[in-house]
């Protein structure tokens, strides 16, 4: 008989010629445990998703309870149901009035997708601006405006009248004009290695954005849900976005998604044409279960609150002469080395020694730092210490 190995390489569509591999039997808090019962302290979180953890108790309980009443009974927006009901209600609630509309959807790149339609249709433009470095998601729409070109080439054409600028140059904010339906950025960017902007440079880019009419569509796809030590990355920054992308993270391991308008904003889906976007499975009422014990998990678990001090002790502990930077915010943090090979050796000792962690796309000598918020100061005291015996060991 084949092994699940064997399965994984024959059936399962690879994206790189040499996958990780990892068997994994079960996941709890901050570890992954692997077939043979060796137990993987989890720094990337499935790359900012489990921010509560793996398989939180009250996440579960959720699951479970909505399960024992329906699951997917008709595409989103036609049945009321109590589980989207909720979430967009507690979502509104923690939002600004301008931000109380919200489309689910079933991934980030969804949400980016449906921002990009959204902006068009309401403005009426066609010129999608983003950013050098940016990652937005796989899909044609997504990989349009992502700023990497060695992502792109192979796949082109894609959409027409986009248009890439400099993250944090107040220079490249007069790109942005009368042509241009709308603005996407991530609040940080992440595949960048956690590149956090000045809080001038974000309230110019809204104020730019606000003079000739377009819309500022913030990505916080990787960034939101706690992880920088507020609920929304950019609560830090004194600005408001006209649309907000969310994924990852809301769903406490479960795959959703959803972007968040204004109700007139967002109105203009519904007319010219009728339904004008669709979608079959987002908001699914498991996922938005899910999302919502997630949210609940956060606040009365004092989690959000917590991060800010969690940040100061990876700081702390990650000194070592072979570490350049540690660039980042909350507990989305990259550490800089001096090479891809180099960062490379150190994260494969790592692995070895029971710590998962990553490099970034578009910043492959960095490690990512990114895990559950539920780490205790404990796990990352250990987590550190193997990190700094990987770097001492690594060439």
């Amino acid at each position: 008989m084949l092994s699940q190995r064997q399965l994984f390489l024959n059936h399962i569509a690879q994206t790189s010629e040499t996958p990780l591999a990892l068997e994994i039997e079960k996941a709890e808090g901050v570890y992954l445990v692997d077939t043979s019962g060796k137990k993987y302290l989890d720094l990337i979180s499935g790359i900012s998703v489990s921010n509560v953890g793996h398989r939180h108790p009250k996440v579960v309980q959720a699951i479970k309870d909505q399960v024992d009443k329906y699951m997917h009974l008709m595409v989103y927006g036609e049945y009321i149901q109590s589980p989207q009901v909720q979430l967009a209600k507690a979502l509104a609630e923690h939002l600004p009035s301008d931000l109380s509309s919200v489309y689910f959807v079933n991934s980030g790149s969804e949400a980016i997708e449906g921002a990009m339609k959204l902006a068009k249709r309401y403005l009426g433009r066609t010129e999608i601006i983003s950013f050098k470095n940016a990652y937005h998601g796989s899909t044609q729409g997504s990989l349009s405006i992502m700023g990497n070109e060695e992502f792109k080439n192979a796949f082109r054409p894609l959409l027409p009248d986009t248009k890439l600028i400099c993250f944090n140059d107040m220079n490249d904010l007069k790109e942005i004009t009368k042509r241009t339906a709308c603005v996407v950025i991530e609040t940080i960017q992440g595949e960048a290695g956690a590149v956090v902007p000045s809080i001038d440079y974000l309230k110019k880019l809204q104020e730019r954005c606000k003079e000739v009419g377009a819309l500022l569509v913030l990505d916080e796809i990787q960034c939101g849900f706690g992880r920088t030590g507020k609920l929304f990355a950019f609560e830090h920054f004194e600005i408001l976005p006209d649309i907000l992308c969310i994924a990852k993270g809301m769903g406490g391991g479960m795959p959703i998604g959803a972007f968040i308008s204004s109700k007139e904003i967002m109105n203009s889906l519904t007319n010219n044409p009728i339904l004008g976007h669709i979608t079959t499975f987002g908001g699914h009422p498991v996922s938005c279960a899910a999302s919502c014990a997630s949210l609940r998990v956060l606040f009365e678990e004092n989690l959000i609150s917590s991060v800010g001090g969690k940040e100061q002790l990876f700081r702390k502990l990650l000194v070592h002469q072979k570490i350049r930077s540690i660039n980042g915010k909350g507990l989305l943090l990259a550490v800089e080395f001096d090479s891809y090979e180099q960062n490379k050796s150190i994260i494969d000792r790592c692995i070895q020694k029971g710590v998962i962690t990553d490099w970034f796309l578009f910043n492959s000598h960095s490690m990512r730092i990114a895990p559950p918020l539920t780490i205790s100061e404990e796990e990352i005291h250990f987590a550190c210490t193997i990190i700094l015996e990987a770097i001492s060991e690594s060439n």
